[in-house]
């Protein structure tokens, strides 16, 4: 399957927790590295999701967050990880980060990237919210 999502990553599933309406599901993408998402309790069962399960993560570039210090905040993933690249655009930049053996791309305003001070080799936060995951079975 091909996507507009920058980034895909995979894991396996290391925690379902199912409300009346919605369930969180908890995937390990690297060693350590967690992601949650939450979904409708139905696409949990269209899906199959159980623990032990290997699926991909989607998250759009543009809905993540980077931060250089860690921040608390009603968003359940905040990834810490090191700036491996920074593209610059006209208007926007992309920020990959290296987080264990992952790689998470973010797409920033380039005044976010003067702001910030943002550099290569610099420790940084990819914060997004569990609803900006997309979970592929």
């Amino acid at each position: 399957m091909k996507t507009s999502a920058r980034n895909e990553l995979t894991g396996k599933i290391t925690e379902v927790k199912s409300g009346a309406v919605m369930a969180e599901v908890k995937v390990e993408v690297a060693s350590n590295v967690l992601v949650s998402a939450t979904i409708t309790n139905e696409s949990k069962e269209l899906l199959g999701l159980e623990i032990g399960s290997e699926v991909s993560a989607l998250i759009k570039a543009p809905a993540i967050i980077i931060s250089k210090v860690k921040l608390n905040a009603s968003a359940r993933n905040i990834l810490e990880g090191t700036i491996s690249e920074i593209k610059v655009g006209q208007v926007n930049s992309e920020i990959k980060l290296s987080v264990g053996d992952a790689k998470v791309c973010a797409v920033v305003t380039n005044d976010a990237v003067e702001d910030l001070n943002l550099k290569e080799g610099d420790t940084a936060y990819a914060i997004f919210k569990a609803s900006s995951v997309v979970l592929i079975a």
